[in-house]
């Protein structure tokens, strides 16, 4: 038998690639260029059979690997959100405002819980980060913009769908940015109005007008394209370049007591009339972000 000589250069106990990309040289610094690892992560796996896994890079320890499955409490969470997203734009369709808007509020609570699940229990992934996105896009994205088309611009016929249709573009847009730019920007700020934000802006909106509809029904006409304006203004705010405090490091900083004073304070308000208050407050931070902006320009 033909004895098969190992090639020249490589010695006869060089070790064998087992298919485990953690083991190949391409996850020690400096990593190899992008479009060859991810054909190194295809080759990984040979997606035989019907099978249901994610499989995807991730950075442990300086080092580039794979990893399969998903962390299972924040996209739990999650997918909560979305399903509550979903509901808000079948119960929209019913006529059924006020449930609607308050799926969207539950969104927003759900939205801010997964993420700081997954950084208290160390879950973060890419999957978690793409997934998080998409579920905001229908939530934040598409059921404030059906919910305040059903409730209001309806009416106006086209006018009123493009307005809305303004808003639901401005949040894929948004979401689209905020994407490319994790990693290069100030974690203490928003750049535009978060989604969440807008999409309470909204939806407050759309429930004070329901609680004080023995007033606001006399003006229909003019709160209609009130509310095509206002809808239209969240949606350029959250791609204008305005900042906006995060808040994401304030749980970690000391206050002086007088801050707390203030919120027990400013809770009250919100109570006596929270749709107003929620309107109030998100108002006041929509505007926040606006004059700091000017004030910094003017300073320049």
């Amino acid at each position: 038998m033909t004895n098969v000589q190992p090639p020249t250069g490589q010695p006869n106990n060089a070790p064998q690639n087992d298919g485990l990309l953690q083991d190949n040289a391409a996850t020690q610094p400096p990593f190899v260029d992008e479009h060859e690892f991810n054909i190194r992560l295809a080759d990984n796996d040979s997606y035989d059979g019907l099978t249901f896994e994610v499989i995807e890079a991730e950075v442990a320890e300086g080092k580039r690997v794979v990893s399969r499955g998903v962390y299972l409490a924040p996209n739990l969470i999650t997918t909560l959100s979305l399903l509550s997203g979903f509901y808000s734009i079948l119960v929209s369709t019913q006529g059924e405002f006020y449930k609607a808007s308050l799926a969207i509020f539950l969104s927003a609570i759900l939205d801010g819980a997964d993420g700081r699940v997954a950084r208290m229990l160390n879950a973060q992934s890419p999957f978690g980060e793409q997934y998080d996105s998409l579920a905001d896009m229908l939530a934040f994205g598409v059921a404030p913009a059906i919910l305040i088309y059903s409730f209001a611009l309806q009416p106006l016929g086209r006018i009123g769908l493009g307005c809305a249709f303004v808003f639901t573009a401005c949040g894929a847009f948004r979401l689209a940015r905020f994407n490319v730019q994790v990693g290069t920007v100030d974690k203490k700020y928003f750049v535009g109005l978060a989604s969440p934000l807008a999409a309470i802006l909204v939806t407050a909106a759309v429930m004070v007008a329901i609680d004080h509809n023995q007033w606001i029904g006399q003006y229909d006409t003019l709160v209609m394209f009130l509310f095509a304006a206002w809808v239209v203004i969240c949606g350029l705010l959250m791609v204008s370049n305005v900042k906006y405090y995060s808040f994401k490091e304030f749980d970690k900083k000391k206050v002086p007591f007088v801050v707390l004073i203030i919120g027990v304070l400013v809770m009250s308000i919100v109570l006596y009339d929270i749709p107003v208050g929620i309107l109030a407050i998100g108002i006041i931070y929509a505007l926040s972000g606006i004059f700091t902006t000017l004030k910094a320009k003017a300073w320049r």
